[in-house]
């Protein structure tokens, strides 16, 4: 199914939207743009990528599993499991490499241990993407099985063409977000979308071969200088793991409030000294070329070993964009990759 979404639309498709249930959308914040929950009026920034993914949406930065209420004489504990309401999201305006970046790490949610909080969200949200019209340099979505018009996790992709978008229906609940009247007729519109992707496309930077980068990491697990050289720069900051898309990592807490405590989630990072850091006193992972070891082993070597070969990365390229000293993830397998033997 295809519509076509003038530009004079977006406002009123989400302010519709916003008007049924929640909709995260990219708008610019400090010279930055970042996903926020919309409200009317809010100026929408298709232009550029997000600095920050969509992946709170589905798998939010804080997020509460259990309350306890301590009532009667004896103030006795009662658990109550704080699932999240029912209702709509719909991310409007996200990349098909962020919509795809749950698709990646769902089966750790999904799978023997089923996460009842993600695949709620994941139930109720939608994703509208916007296929990409040109990489930048940090791009390399096409080297980990995606591309700018890929359809995984996506449920609408919007094509830019002249005057608004192509807007495909990739699944039933994209189906129904397209009969709103904010679209209309595709008209002759359909060839020039396929010109689009095919270009955009074409454009893409020539792929990098992460094929040997499993049993290639592997070989390096050992290799002490290695890891000191490639984290050498880095200063443990972060900021590659929370603007990920694919990174699941968290802690929970218990806030105690007294007659009202709470359990909470939150993400975490595996670059911290405390995010391996024992009650004991021992940390198994105790220097930044030990943590980058484990994070770029995992994406590209213990992930897909696990996994039937799915990289743990979508190759959005945020990690290399805003790492404030310029690691470059590609830089570090590839090194690996062609460690003379």
């Amino acid at each position: 199914m295809e519509r076509f979404l003038p530009l004079s639309q977006i406002s009123a498709l989400a302010d519709a939207l916003a008007a049924q249930g929640r909709v995260f959308a990219p708008v610019a914040q400090d010279g930055s743009v970042v996903f926020r929950l919309y409200r009317p009026g809010m100026r929408l920034e298709f232009g550029r990528m997000a600095s920050t993914s969509p992946k709170a949406a589905t798998f939010p930065p804080t997020e509460p599993l259990m309350a306890v209420h301590r009532t009667g004489e004896h103030k006795t504990p009662q658990m109550e499991e704080t699932l999240p309401p029912r209702g709509r999201t719909v991310v409007l305006g996200c990349r098909p490499c962020g919509a795809r970046g749950k698709e990646i790490f769902g089966p750790v949610f999904l799978g023997v241990a089923h996460d009842p909080y993600f695949a709620r969200r994941c139930d109720d949200t939608v994703f509208v993407s916007l296929v990409c019209t040109q990489a930048e340099s940090t791009c390399f979505c096409s080297s980990v099985g995606g591309g700018p018009a890929d359809p995984t996790g996506s449920d609408v992709l919007l094509v830019p063409v002249e005057g608004g978008y192509v807007a495909r229906a990739v699944t039933e609940r994209g189906q129904e977000i397209l009969q709103h009247e904010a679209f209309q007729d595709v008209g002759p519109r359909s060839a020039q979308a396929e010109a689009v992707i095919a270009a955009a496309t074409a454009a893409m930077p020539a792929q990098y071969d992460f094929s040997t980068a499993p049993e290639k990491l592997l070989a390096r697990f050992d290799d002490k200088e290695f890891w000191e050289r490639q984290s050498a720069k880095c200063i443990s900051c972060g900021a590659c793991t929370y603007m990920c898309p694919t990174c699941y990592c968290f802690n929970i807490t218990d806030d105690d409030l007294g007659l009202e405590s709470r359990r909470i989630r939150t993400w975490d990072n595996c670059m911290s000294y405390l995010f391996t850091l024992e009650g004991s006193g021992h940390n198994p992972r105790p220097t930044k070329a030990h943590r980058l070891k484990n994070r770029v082993g995992h994406k590209f070597s213990y992930y897909p070993s696990i996994h039937k070969g799915v990289i743990a990365c979508c190759g959005c390229g945020r990690c290399i964009k805003h790492c404030p000293v310029g690691v470059d993830i590609r830089a570090i397998v590839h090194a690996a990759q062609e460690y003379p033997e």
